[in-house]
Order: structure tokens, then sequence, then C-alpha cells
């Protein structure tokens, strides 16, 4: 391979590893060749696409090989290789080998903490398991102490496996359990309740977060526009949205784009059009399907004087 005449790039070997039809100690030899040509990166970076490659194809006795390599080649990994580990192994269903992983981190460089404890759990949680209080209480029963994170995963991965009711109690008893909830709890609470479409539940817990010793953040306000917006109580949505913009937080493009969408499909463009100058005003990006989106209910309501 080295005689061939092309430049190899971080991208060419992306491309082979990820749309090529190798097996997994194809894939492995590839890179390993790759990752010592010229210009070629030997860092973390480089590592994840392979590991991401080799998970995704479920060729997971390679992946757990390349990360002993690279951990051998002073290679450090951290929380996102973990993600990358634990979530390759959940998609597959297989459970099982992610507890046996994460209980034998240290001999992939990694501790075996809470930190490392609330990266299972969010993997878990994405994944809609539905038995993660049962993994949470073996670990919590082998030394592993819960903090807030540890709580709004677990809160969100039951609320998504429609165990509201064991939510809540949780919730209700954090207190009891030497902690108090924060906004990423209050955040968990609200996310479920929109799931389930219980606007009054969702607004209980927001108000809660208002009273409480901790704020919203942009994720809080973010979802409980989303609820309105899907109430169509869009009053109520742009008063939230001017709050963001009064706490000097800038909305992301996505979020932006979040707000504008549902809006344009109200009727009338005027409330898209009142988010959309507001946003610009305070320095928001408005993404390009936004943008075609807000042209094509003007243009149908003949106002693309406003454009």
């Amino acid at each position: 391979m080295s005689n061939v005449s092309v430049e190899l790039s971080i991208d060419i070997i992306a491309k082979v590893v990820n749309r090529g039809n190798l097996g997994g100690q194809a894939m492995v030899l590839f890179f390993n060749w790759a990752i010592k040509q010229p210009g070629i990166p030997r860092d973390i970076h480089s590592y994840y696409i392979i590991i991401k490659a080799l998970g995704r194809r479920k060729f997971f006795k390679f992946m757990i090989e390349i990360l002993h390599d690279m951990v051998q080649e002073g290679i450090k990994p951290g929380l996102e290789t973990l993600s990358i580990i634990m979530d390759s192994f959940i998609r597959a269903r297989r459970v099982h080998k992610a507890l046996e992983t994460f209980e034998n981190l240290e001999e992939l460089g990694l501790k075996c903490d809470t930190e490392s404890l609330n990266v299972l759990l969010q993997c878990l949680c994405r994944c809609r398991f539905s038995e993660i209080e049962r993994i949470l209480k073996a670990l919590i029963a082998d030394g592993f102490t819960p903090d807030c994170s540890t709580f709004s995963y677990l809160i969100e991965g039951l609320g998504r496996a429609g165990r509201i009711d064991d939510a809540v109690e949780i919730f209700d008893h954090m207190k009891e359990k030497g902690c108090i909830p924060d906004t990423r709890v209050y955040n968990a609470m609200i996310s479920n309740f929109i799931f389930i479409g219980n606007f009054d539940e969702c607004m209980k817990y927001y108000k809660g977060l208002l009273d409480s010793n901790s704020d919203p953040d942009l994720d809080t306000y973010t979802i409980v526009i989303s609820a309105f917006l899907k109430a169509q109580k869009v009053a109520d949505a742009i008063e939230i949205f001017e709050e963001i913009l009064v706490q000097g937080i800038v909305p992301t493009r996505g979020s932006s784009t979040s707000f504008i969408e549902p809006l344009c499909s109200y009727g009338p463009p005027h409330a898209a059009m009142m988010i959309y100058k507001k946003a610009r005003r305070f320095g928001c990006k408005i993404s390009l399907s936004a943008y075609k989106l807000l042209l094509m209910v003007l243009s149908r309501f003949g106002k693309l004087e406003c454009c």
C-alpha cells in the first residue's frame, strides 16, 4: 500500500474503515499501517475513527484490542473514549459486555469512578434501557457514590423507559440520599413529562426549578419553549424566549431553528419573524433550513417585503 500514489489523510482513513467492506482484522491491519504514515497524527482522535468503526460493525474483540494498543502507545483514553465503548456495546444490546468492560476499566487506563459511572448511565439512558435502576443499585452496592449527574441520567432513563412514577419517586427522595436536585435533574423531570405530553407536570417542575437554589440554563429554556410550541402556546413561548435574552443567554443555531420551524407551520409568519428578529438582534445564528422556511411562509402570505 505504501507504493500507491495517493496522499493519505484522516478523511481517507475514515472512508475506508466506515464505508468499505473490510472485516475486523483487515480494518485493524489497515489502520495500523495508516497511522504510521507521514502526515497522519498519532493521537486519540485518530484512534477514535477506528474504535467507532469497529464498534459500529460489532467487531468488539478488535475494538478492545485497539484500545489496549492505544494505551501501550502512551495515548491516554478519557471519558469520551469510554462513551464510545459503552455506546457501542449498549446499542448492540450487549449490556452484559458493557458492564464487564466497565468493571475492568483500569486495564484500559481509565478510572472506575463516579464520572465513569455517569458516562455508563448516559449511554444506557440514550438507548432507553429499562433496567438502568437495577444496574445503578448494584454499582452503588459496590461502593460508587452517586451525584446529581447520576440522578439526572437515572431519572431521564426511567422516563424514556415509560417508568415516570419511578422517576418521580427517585426525585422526591434525592435529599434523603444527600443530593439536592440541581438544574440537570430538574431538566430531566421536565423532559420526562414533555415526552409523555403532560404539560401541567412539566410546568410544575419548571416552576420548582425557578423556586430552588439553581438557575435555569439554555437546555431548560429550550425544553420549556419546545413544550409551549408543541401546545401551541405561542405567546408563552415568546415570553420565555425573551427571558433567555434578558438573562444574557445566547441560543445556539440549533435552538433558534427549533423555535422558528414549528412557528412557520402555525399560520401567519408574525411570531416566527418576531423570534427571528429578536434572535438576530442578540447575535444568534440562524440555520439555512430556518431561512428557507421563513422565505416560504412569507411568500405564502404575500409578505416578501419583510425579507
